[in-house]
């Protein structure tokens, strides 16, 4: 086995490596559906073509509670319900919002799709009044699309998200107390006033109450946890989208620390379609990733996570451009003759938790092999900003499916019985989008700091029974210890977690060390990099290694790795150490 920095320093107990056959008896999966039927319950009506005009409405930096929420929900209820039937409404978000492509994707709707934007955008446009201006104006273009408004309570944070429920299921505008003359002014009354309902309740208390009169009439394929900001901030960029697919809004914890409103969330989840979607992010002042993917997991659920990703329930509907195909950089060509490996350190670098949020437009893209994990789910999703993506691509840029399947998962938490609905739409995706390689990462049991994120044997066989034209996977977030090759197939894992904070010099030293630990040639070293880091950077640290090293495509990679496996099968082991609260 070779080793990794986390391996060397871990203060956790390690077993024993024990060389383990690497011949098995793959045994066939029996999906539940077909793939395209699964894909289709999910995926959202897409227009004809692109529209040709569309109105644009610019979003302020401000998203405080006590700031420009209240004009900001009121005009994401307002899209939600304008874009139901076709895509309408469009929402520039601020230059600094986590999703980095806001800007680059509105210029590739305009320039490859032929939108042309109407934008309003009144003088003074951070201002308090312009925001408002912005909104009477989007008021007298869609305010058609209401039945009236649903008024939340500023002094209730949690009101606001049951009031994204209420506009979805009964066709609201959401707005404030402040904000009702200019409702009434576009004809807009109330229907439902949340002011003063949930004074002093719990969060608990305060869903119960949502669930009770509206979660029956709410999608189940669609539940939105619309966490990620807490307290005085929120950025419920995904709301509109939920409010098109009028699904039901919760920010419910998974910690077991909290036992009322993980009760609700078990009930809620369980009450939805397997597989179904679940968008958002958990609560950063509740629990965490670990816990809240995990019960996700354990109702067979997919998580897509990102509770700030903007505008889908516009791009959802844009069909692809007719001439366009989903295209990959495969370097190695099947029956072709395989490259043989020479004694010296070969480096994959991997990119994940997506291109959108990372620095696909940051200096040094295309100047080393270099790869990306692609959100499959988008293929139905967000198609135009897949095909941003794809068409825009340097020759060195390789795309690569995951995490664990088709959205965000932890396989070890998914149980058996729910495993082939999953891969039905997983493969159906890495075919869609020509992708040949999976990305697993499992944090149920642990993360890159504690307890364990290695695989055991029988998840790693429904990945190769399940995934059977997969050329190979990897494995981890940090470095892990998963490594296995099967006709061919290589399923290998990071040595190496290069961590947004981490200067040069020292990530060239780790490197150094890494290699050193790792005498045998040829060496394999995959190499995890933290979406913020450019590719600028890592190529920076790669050039400062005192060895000369090969960086290669991660396919290339994984068929040199298969034809020289300088590595030993291996699995978790019923005695690693485990943390349940990663």
């Amino acid at each position: 086995m070779r080793r990794s920095l986390l391996s060397c320093l871990s203060l956790r107990p390690v077993s024993a490596l024990a060389a383990l056959s690497l011949t098995f008896t793959l045994t066939p999966s029996v999906a539940c559906a077909t793939e395209g039927s699964l894909i289709s319950r999910l995926e959202p009506r897409k227009v004809a073509h692109a529209p040709a005009s569309a109105t644009l409405v610019p979003l302020s930096e401000n998203w405080r509670m006590d700031g420009d929420i209240p004009v900001h929900a009121l005009l994401i209820s307002l899209q939600g319900l304008a874009n139901r039937d076709q895509p309408r409404l469009y929402l520039e978000y601020p230059t600094h919002w986590q999703w980095e492509i806001v800007r680059p994707l509105e210029t590739f709707l305009e320039k490859r799709h032929g939108i042309k934007w109407e934008r309003i955008e009144p003088a003074g446009a951070d201002s308090s009044a312009a925001g408002l201006a912005k909104a009477d104006a989007a008021l007298a273009r869609f305010a058609k699309f209401a039945k009236g408004v649903v008024v939340w309570d500023q002094a209730v944070r949690s009101s606001l998200i049951v009031a994204f429920t209420i506009a979805g299921v009964e066709d609201l505008v959401i707005v404030t107390g402040d904000q009702l003359p200019l409702a009434a002014k576009h004809g807009l009354r109330p229907v439902v006033d949340l002011r003063g309902k949930f004074t002093g309740q719990t969060d608990a208390q305060i869903y119960q109450w949502a669930y009770d009169h509206y979660f029956e009439r709410c999608s189940r394929d669609y539940y939105v946890v619309l966490g990620g900001h807490a307290g005085p901030e929120m950025q419920p960029g995904i709301a509109d989208f939920g409010i098109r697919q009028r699904a039901f809004f919760t920010d419910l914890s998974a910690n077991p620390k909290h036992p009322d409103e993980l009760a609700l969330l078990n009930k809620i989840l369980g009450r939805q379609n397997v597989p179904s979607i679940v968008l958002g992010w958990h609560s950063y002042a509740k629990d965490t990733e670990g816990q809240h993917t995990t019960l996700v997991g354990n109702h067979g659920l997919i998580m897509e996570g990102l509770h700030n990703l903007p505008n889908v329930s516009f791009t959802s509907q844009i069909p692809l451009t007719p001439d366009f195909k989903f295209a990959n950089n495969h370097t190695v060509k099947p029956g072709a003759p395989a490259r043989q490996a020479e004694p010296k350190v070969y480096i994959a670098a991997v990119a994940t938790d997506a291109m959108g949020i990372g620095t696909w437009t940051k200096p040094g893209r295309g100047q080393i092999p270099y790869t990306w994990q692609v959100l499959m789910n988008w293929a139905w999703m967000n198609p135009p900003a897949l095909q941003y993506f794809y068409e825009d691509k340097s020759p060195n840029d390789y795309f690569i499916g995951g995490l664990s399947g088709p959205g965000y998962m932890y396989p070890k938490a998914i149980p058996a019985d729910k495993w082939p609905a999953l891969t039905a739409v997983g493969r159906d995706l890495m075919q869609r989008l020509d992708l040949r390689v999976l990305e697993i990462m499992d944090y149920s049991e642990g993360n890159r700091h504690v307890g364990n994120t290695d695989l055991p044997k029988e998840v790693v066989d429904r990945y190769y029974d399940q995934y059977p034209d997969a050329t190979g996977f990897i494995n981890g977030y940090g470095s892990a210890r998963t490594f296995d090759l099967r006709a061919g197939r290589p399923l290998l894992s990071y040595d190496y977690y290069l961590s947004i904070e981490r200067p040069v010099e020292e990530a060239a030293a780790d490197l150094e060390e890494l290699i050193q630990l790792n005498p045998q040639r040829p060496y394999f070293l995959l190499m995890h990099v933290r979406e913020s880091n450019t590719v600028e950077k890592v190529a920076d640290i790669l050039g400062r290694l005192s060895e000369a090293v090969e960086v290669v495509p991660l396919d290339v990679f994984l068929q040199l790795a298969a034809g020289s496996p300088t590595y030993r099968t291996h699995y978790q082991q019923p005695t690693d150490a485990i943390d349940r609260n990663p």
